[in-house]
């Protein structure tokens, strides 16, 4: 079938074609288990990711929780799921859509044939709670002849806030009509393509009628809940090397993780403290610390300090504990530390970093999951950090406090 917005036999451009509770053909029930109190319920964060038509996904909605792990075999769609969020995350921020989609065909869902216009395309979405309740928004991208974003909706309450369309193919731009609730209901003007119109709302709304201060709170929570997400799948072949000293922001592949511990070691005694005593349960051996050794040419080395002699490099560790080092201490860091671009106009108290961490359980031993899985759920009961991952196999989650666990099948 194909995967036109503008079909006449299809739903509205941004609408799934199934109710939002209703799940994908190949996901089982997500099950949550108890999702633990969020420490601030104002902070704005997203409670559901649905592939409308993705990749493989069709129809899919699925819970999010403070602490999230898609689980499922090879070929589910874990990595899908978490590619689309980090997509929306990137729009949200005012991504360009060329940049965000570098190979938009592998995103149209499989099998999908194209309309009369050659056009094939596929439609994602999520909701974000907060201040305003909850706000959904589902953006159509256009992936063929030529990529480019032609619906969006913005909605609350059952209240349509923003929605845009493409009306003329041959205009870079869409019609876009969001809530005004003035002396007229709404207000049309055109907004690029190539963009989300909830990011560019800001502006374009004066914010004059209650309507239009309706719809920028509504558009303002759904960017900070997807601002502030950090990708991470680190890379044990590269974290073995010493690197230069740099800006201490750790990279998505965890590549410059001793130039990290260089800085962090000095400047928070406390988490470098609850690293130290996470790496004793995750490494082979004794650890009395954890430090960057500079080698004398502008190069850093990450070392063990097992407390009775010489130190021991990464580059001798094993991909498991590496990985594991790795991940615990994005999830004791923030936005100052990672590779991220935080919505720097909004209050840190009201800001949540999001960790998606694609082969979450990726060699790691039982002890070295179980452990990074207790302090994931710590962390994140804290509620200014959420973690989304995929695993193959999540029965040794089942069940733990503050996880929910969706179960997918190919």
């Amino acid at each position: 079938m194909a995967v036109s917005p503008q079909s006449p036999q299809s739903a509205p451009p941004c609408e799934p074609r199934v109710p939002p509770q209703a799940q994908s053909p190949q996901a089982a029930s997500p099950r949550p288990a108890s999702a633990g109190p969020e420490s601030n319920p104002g902070r704005p964060h997203l409670t559901e990711l649905r592939l409308s038509a993705f990749a493989t996904h069709r129809g899919a909605a699925f819970p999010l929780g403070p602490l999230t792990l898609f689980a499922g075999p090879s070929g589910c769609g874990k990595t899908s799921a978490l590619r689309a969020y980090e997509a929306l995350a990137r729009l949200g921020g005012g991504g360009e859509v060329g940049e965000v989609f570098p190979d938009p065909v592998a995103c149209v869902p499989d099998r999908a044939r194209p309309d009369a216009q050659r056009r094939r395309g596929f439609r994602i979405g999520c909701t974000a709670d907060g201040p305003e309740g909850p706000v959904r928004l589902d953006v159509a991208v256009q992936a063929e002849p030529e990529l480019r974003v032609v619906g969006e909706r913005l909605t609350s309450g059952g209240l349509v806030l923003l929605e845009t369309a493409l009306r003329d193919p041959a205009r870079r731009s869409v019609q876009a009509a969001w809530h005004t609730a003035g002396s007229s209901p709404v207000t049309r003007a055109p907004l690029p393509d190539d963009r989300l119109g909830t990011a560019l709302l800001p502006l374009r709304v004066a914010g004059k009628t209650d309507g239009q201060r309706q719809v920028l709170a509504a558009a303002e929570q759904m960017v900070v809940a997807l601002r502030s997400v950090f990708a991470c799948d680190p890379a044990p072949e590269r974290m073995r090397a010493a690197v230069p000293i740099g800006d201490g922001r750790l990279l998505r592949d965890c590549a410059n993780l001793a130039d990290v511990l260089w800085r962090t070691r000095s400047e928070c005694g406390r988490r470098h403290g609850q690293l130290v005593a996470a790496l004793r349960t995750g490494c082979a051996g004794t650890v009395a610390d954890v430090l960057a050794e500079p080698l004398g040419d502008g190069l850093l080395r990450a070392v063990l300090n097992r407390g009775d002699g010489p130190r021991t490099g990464f580059e001798r560790l094993g991909d498991g504990e590496l990985r594991y080092a790795a991940l615990a201490l994005v999830l004791l860091t923030g936005p100052g530390v990672l590779e991220v671009d935080p919505p720097g106009e909004v209050p840190a108290a009201m800001q949540t970093l999001t960790v998606l961490a694609d082969g979450l359980d990726r060699a790691l031993d039982v002890r070295q999951r179980a452990e990074l899985l207790r302090l994931a759920a710590r962390m994140c009961e804290r509620g200014h950090i959420r973690l989304v991952g995929a695993v193959s196999d999540a029965s040794w989650a089942d069940g733990v406090e503050g996880v929910t666990v969706v179960h997918l099948e190919p």
